[in-house]
């Protein structure tokens, strides 16, 4: 069953607890919350960079194309080898990228080869010019220096004609974009780019260029959201500045913000003891509910869809807390809107260390340290 309603999704967990609820279940809910991009794109391969691949692109082309040299050195028949002692080789001819070598070279001869160039008929062995020495138009290669087979790329090898070179999802990268080059193409479908609306909430706060007034701060955590949301790269943002602890100007802005993007995430508003319109206006304007999430930093969280003119917008409220909003951000934000734009999510990189100091910490809650 495909429910899209939050209280619908909760109302089906029987340990549904907003009052206490893990890390993992709060991703089991956003993730079934969310809905992915749906339109396309095609575009030119120089403006498809960190775009997400709508369809995935299926290889017209056997790489490598040919059979070819992986050194620069000297193609011949194995069975040559001298395993008893040294092997002598007369060479034939010359094969260079891109001008094959099209003679025979019968058994005791070679090709000189350059890396990428075709292998002769016959060949299937390489050895390096720096493991032979050469004298006139004979080679010399010393017992075991090399086997059967050494230094030979087969045709197909990294990609066969007919397979899948990019599978839909892929952000792509530089690398991407060369390989489709490599493929001859030219034009690929991506997804539309994911459109975030985001904002700070709070009487307090102060955009830079303000003068301070007692007891207020410059907004930090909009810029640090600008930066987060920046770095996934498949997303179009939009600005929404600071809006006031005040209910007809929030609610303007939720509306506004909800008609313009696909998802929201706010920073601030949703705490206990914190400005009761601000979560008065949220339920009003749709299904939105108010989470604490048993993690440190960032229990708070306000989750759910505002809804305008048949629409319905994702909503994300962060908690006010800097750091807060940077670990929230990374537990659960940055997956979800990879997911509606459609890419195939990664979990981010984790790596393993020892304490060297004891860490305060209630049992059943996700404790997130900084060191």
């Amino acid at each position: 069953m495909n429910l899209k309603n939050i209280s619908d999704i909760t109302s089906c967990l029987s340990d549904f607890d907003p009052n206490a609820l893990s890390v993992e279940a709060t991703k089991k809910i956003l993730h079934a919350l969310l809905e992915p991009v749906v339109a396309q794109e095609k575009l030119a391969l120089r403006e498809a960079l960190d775009r997400v691949l709508a369809r995935e692109v299926v290889s017209g082309l056997d790489v490598p194309a040919h059979d070819n040299s992986a050194m620069d050195g000297y193609a011949f028949q194995g069975q040559s080898l001298n395993a008893a002692g040294d092997t002598l080789l007369k060479v034939v001819g010359t094969a260079y990228a891109g001008n094959a070598f099209t003679g025979e070279v019968p058994r005791g001869s070679c090709v000189k080869i350059m890396t990428g160039a075709v292998m002769p008929q016959g060949c299937d062995t390489v050895v390096p010019q720096e493991l032979c020495s050469a004298s006139g138009q004979t080679i010399r290669i010393s017992p075991n220096t090399l086997k059967t087979g050494d230094n030979r790329r087969f045709k197909g090898e990294d990609l066969q004609k007919g397979g899948v070179a990019l599978p839909a999802g892929r952000i792509l990268r530089p690398s991407d974009i060369g390989l489709l080059a490599s493929l001859g193409v030219g034009e690929v479908w991506v997804k539309r780019k994911l459109r975030v609306a985001f904002f700070s909430t709070g009487d307090e706060l102060r955009s830079i260029g303000e003068a301070l007034d007692e007891g207020c701060v410059y907004d930090s955590n909009r810029y640090t959201l600008y930066g987060m949301l920046k770095r996934l790269r498949c997303v179009d943002l939009i600005d929404m500045g600071v809006v006031k602890d005040d209910p007809a100007v929030l609610k303007a802005t939720m509306l506004e913000a909800a008609r313009c993007a696909d998802a929201i995430v706010t920073s601030g508003g949703v705490s206990v003891g914190e400005a009761d319109h601000t979560k008065a206006v949220m339920k009003k304007l749709g299904d939105v509910q108010f989470w604490k999430i048993a993690m440190r930093p960032g229990r708070p969280m306000a989750v759910g869809h505002i809804k305008t003119e048949g629409k319905q917008t994702l909503l994300l409220g962060l908690p006010g807390n800097p750091v807060a909003v940077m670990v929230t951000f990374y537990a659960f934000a940055r997956e979800v809107f990879l997911r509606m734009a459609g890419a195939d999510v990664k979990p981010l990189p984790t790596v393993s260390a020892k304490l060297t100091s004891g860490v305060r910490k209630k049992a059943g809650r996700t404790e997130y340290c900084r060191f």
